[in-house]
């Protein structure tokens, strides 16, 4: 069976099945063009012509522009955890050796993607400008290591024990954070908060990795198991870990994603343009948002934020994008939306300091109190003058002189900088500024 008969055969049992998949547009999402992105193709699937020759719409609501002078994602390596990484000629030189830990006979190296989601994926992340396209990726100086950990969502595949598997999703953080991917991509949520993935992202973390996950779907078979209930999803819920929503067309999160304590940020997840494993390019997600492709817009700002910033923690990197997202009230973080809409450029230049409204910083800590290291010695009190107090008067003299000399000197150099505080611009710390449009509620 080819590639392209794959895909296709995917589309269909879903529309037969009446579920919506997470990263394979449905014939009639794959048709025509979207409201936000010009396809240029009329056929019912995408293939290795397809061209869209306009810039994804997100790339300008996620600040590309002004980051990119900064960085483009240079020094930085995302691993992509999901279902494989396919040839395109957006991803030519990007993409390093990876691993395939499913064991379905194909490459070893996580090259194989009948499923689609992840050659998706990592388009959006670090796709390359071709000729005839204007599709590109957030991070595209970045590089991508593919770590297939499930095959796609077909009954076949998932009695075959080739679907999507806690055990195996664990495996592959763990093998990302081996390789010493700065940012490990995981487009997938389990309910289950399951002890073996906790170690994974612990072990990840340990190892200097920042794991970005979905926050999950309210329709859809991409996790080991079905529950459209809102509430903590993983490896999202994880401390440490950023949990992301998709914001809509409208520039809301809407119910199609998961609401919780596990969501961190948000992101564009509708109308996605990237590249395809057939070879052309694709716009998914044109029915609804999903949270896989917002998702991988927060790990590609985490990577321009970990390439500007390459010696700070991943705590830090996910402070700078929490901090400086775009949302309703500065000081509070929704279940919703998380702390905001992701800002990559803000996130860059933002100064960390203790005047930032938002989420706890991991710059600021608390000075320890001086203690003595050792048992000090007991003080003699002599009454009257002692055998040195003709020195202890002359330099009591000096010692006061220089003082008085100290002050002038201080008096002066403050009196300099406040004229040029009430003479230069103050620039601004970044705040939340509000969402879009009006939040559905809580």
């Amino acid at each position: 069976m080819t590639l392209r008969s794959r895909a296709a055969r995917v589309a269909a049992v879903a529309a037969a099945a009446g579920i919506v998949l997470i990263g394979i547009p449905s014939p009639a999402s794959a048709a025509g063009p979207s409201k936000t992105v010009l396809a240029a193709t009329t056929q019912s699937q995408c293939t290795a012509s397809t061209r869209i020759p306009e810039t994804p719409a997100a790339l300008s609501t996620l600040q590309s522009s002004s980051a990119w002078p900064l960085t483009r994602g240079a020094g930085v390596t995302v691993a992509v955890v999901d279902s494989g990484v396919a040839a395109n000629p957006h991803l030519d030189g990007i993409v390093l050796p990876g691993v395939n830990l499913v064991p379905d006979g194909t490459d070893g190296a996580g090259r194989t993607d009948n499923y689609a989601h992840g050659t998706v994926i990592a388009g959006q992340i670090a796709a390359q400008l071709i000729s005839g396209s204007g599709v590109e990726g957030l991070a595209p100086d970045a590089k991508i290591l593919p770590v297939r950990v499930y095959a796609g969502i077909e009954k076949q595949l998932v009695e075959a024990g080739f679907g999507p598997d806690t055990a195996r999703l664990a495996e592959g953080i763990r093998y990302a954070a081996d390789q010493g991917a700065q940012i490990i991509n995981v487009s997938i949520s389990t309910s289950e908060k399951n002890a073996t993935l906790a170690d994974a992202v612990a072990y990840a973390q340990q190892r200097g990795s920042l794991v970005v996950a979905s926050a999950g779907n309210r329709s859809n078979n991409d996790s080991p198991e079905q529950d459209d209930k809102d509430g903590a999803r993983y490896p999202a819920g994880f401390s440490g870990v950023i949990g992301v929503a998709a914001v809509g067309s409208e520039g809301v999160v809407t119910k199609a994603s998961i609401h919780g304590p596990h969501v961190s940020l948000s992101a564009p997840g509708q109308a996605i343009a990237s590249s395809w494993p057939l070879g052309g390019d694709c716009v998914v997600g044109a029915d609804e948002p999903a949270t896989s492709w917002a998702t991988a817009y927060v790990s590609a700002a985490a990577a321009l934020v970990a390439s500007a910033h390459p010696s700070e923690t991943p705590a830090q990197w996910a402070y700078r994008l929490e901090a400086t997202a775009v949302r309703a009230q500065p000081d509070t973080r929704s279940n919703i939306s998380g702390w905001g809409v992701v800002q990559p450029y803000d996130a860059i230049v933002m100064v960390p300091g203790t005047g930032l409204r938002g989420p706890k910083s991991p710059f600021v800590a608390a000075s320890p109190s001086a203690s003595p290291s050792a048992t000090p010695e007991a003080v003699a009190v002599v009454i009257g003058p002692g055998p040195d107090a003709a020195a202890i008067t002359t330099a009591t003299g000096i010692g006061v002189a220089g003082l008085i000399a100290l002050g002038a000197i201080g008096a002066l150099a403050i009196y300099v900088s406040r004229r040029r505080e009430e003479t230069a611009p103050r620039r601004a710390a970044p705040t939340g500024r509000g969402l879009y449009g009006p939040e559905e509620q809580e």
